[in-house]
């Protein structure tokens, strides 16, 4: 027999505990929020499993027998390291629940992360953030190999392995520098003529590459890029230089286009919306700071 089996439970050396305390069933089923019936009952059990007589019953009350005298101390200790365990416990919980790791797609980690997090600090001021940019396969593998909490990705659809839901919407705009040619243009650009062109793009497995290449695919797909970059800053930096077109999320131009530093280039006959989703690994609901994190989405302009 293994020793949860001769071992009493948890509970019923609380009750064996206040029992002793009380001097009476009465007053320890109270304490406990049971039925009389059910503590002596239990107090049986106990009894039974111990193969000794724990307590005298009277009239008057319930007294501890020798033997329950040295059962209800040894039980104090074990409640005692209980107790110990379970604050050791909560305060793992503690630890755990006072990080927050999110990994995010460029666009997300650049241009709506910051308020959000800002938005978390107030809400959690001890809360500690560590954030891990990336394309959306990067964030997908961080997700998937624990390295990371909740993940923010633009795409087409959640990452095999992970569930999530939209929290925004996006659209591309092709852009180019004002002394580009197609800044003159009077007709929008067809689909053929933009899959036809060299772009400056993200690397392989950006969400919005990903989209791009979805929306051309039946226009013969992207060209082979005229340049090819890590990070949406380094793609703005090129096309504002001159060097060439590209795709970008209209969250990552406003300023630019504003400005005029970039101009928008129309484009008749294709889709450039994307959606914008917060993913975890699939059955592991976000919970703690990540929970809040989400909401501050939703509750996002």
């Amino acid at each position: 027999m293994t020793l949860a089996h001769r071992v009493p439970e948890l509970g019923a050396l609380e009750l064996l505990i206040a029992v002793a305390r009380h001097g009476s069933m009465g007053g320890a089923a109270r304490e406990l929020g049971i039925s009389q019936p059910a503590a002596s009952s239990r107090i049986r059990s106990v009894e039974r499993q111990l193969g000794v007589s724990l307590f005298d019953r009277s009239p008057s009350g319930s007294r501890p027998t020798e033997a329950g005298a040295l059962v209800t101390d040894w039980a104090r200790r074990i409640m005692e390291a209980a107790e110990a365990f379970d604050a050791g416990a909560q305060a793992l919980r503690d630890r755990r629940d006072s990080r927050l790791r999110v990994a995010a797609s460029m666009t997300i980690a650049e241009y709506l992360l910051p308020g959000w997090l800002i938005a978390l600090r107030t809400a959690r001021p001890d809360t500690a953030v560590s954030l891990l940019a990336g394309n959306s396969g990067a964030v997908a593998a961080r997700l998937l190999g624990g390295e990371a909490d909740l993940g923010f990705v633009e795409g087409l659809a959640v990452p095999a392995g992970l569930d999530g839901t939209v929290i925004g919407r996006d659209r591309l705009v092709v852009v180019v520098a004002p002394a580009h040619e197609w800044s003159a243009r009077r007709t929008a650009l067809t689909p053929t003529e933009l899959a036809a062109s060299p772009l400056i793009l993200r690397e392989e497995g950006s969400g919005t590459r990903q989209v791009l290449g979805a929306a051309l695919a039946s226009y013969g797909g992207l060209a082979e890029p005229l340049l090819e970059l890590s990070s949406t800053t380094a793609v703005k930096a090129a096309v504002v230089s001159g060097a060439g077109p590209s795709v970008l999320s209209e969250l990552a131009v406003r300023e630019e286009l504003v400005a005029r530093r970039l101009l928008e280039v129309e484009v008749a006959g294709i889709h450039l919306r994307r959606d914008l989703r917060a993913v975890w690994p699939t059955g592991h609901r976000p919970s703690g700071p990540a929970r809040e994190l989400l909401s501050l989405t939703r509750a996002a302009p």
